[in-house]
């Protein structure tokens, strides 16, 4: 399995190599706006990643059960 990343990269690609492909002018159009969706979501996938990264969520200790306070 690929990261998430790669295979939005990979999916924009074959999209483009699909406009190309194709001879109708509205099915191109499709496959461009097709491929630009692809971009933005690997765009979005590396932006919030290294936000993960940059602020790992906070961890918050459990509270003790009142029986296990002396």
């Amino acid at each position: 399995m690929h990261p998430p990343n790669e295979e939005f990269v990979k999916r924009a690609s074959d999209c483009e190599t699909m406009a190309k492909l194709t001879r109708d002018p509205e099915s191109s159009a499709t496959w461009n706006r097709m491929a630009t969706r692809w971009r933005q979501c690997a765009d979005k996938f590396m932006r919030e990643s290294q936000a993960a990264k940059n602020h790992p969520p906070k961890r918050y200790r459990k509270a003790e059960p009142a029986w296990a306070q002396h």
